[in-house]
């Protein structure tokens, strides 16, 4: 992490990102953006659940990894265009 070394990447008590990560994110560096998609994993993954079905017919709950995909490519997309 190039400006980032003396950053903690502890969320803070009420699990908000640190304002610096925000920054850094914002600003296209790779790390940051790294941690703000691995902050919002479980969310995405929440969302990204569909039924699904297997070769057997038999229907399951399960992660859409396409869904997945393309909510973390908006969450990027949305933090590099976010105006500060």
């Amino acid at each position: 992490m190039n400006g980032m070394n003396n950053i903690s990447i502890q969320n803070d008590e009420r699990g908000l990102l640190p304002f610096p990560i925000i920054i850094a994110a914002n600003t296209g560096e790779a790390e940051a953006l790294r941690i703000v998609v691995k902050h919002y994993d479980s969310y995405i993954g929440s969302l990204s659940m569909r039924k699904l079905r297997d070769e057997q017919d038999n229907t399951y709950w399960g992660i859409d990894g396409d869904m997945q995909s393309r909510l973390r490519s908006k969450l990027m997309q949305s933090v590099l265009a976010f105006k500060i």
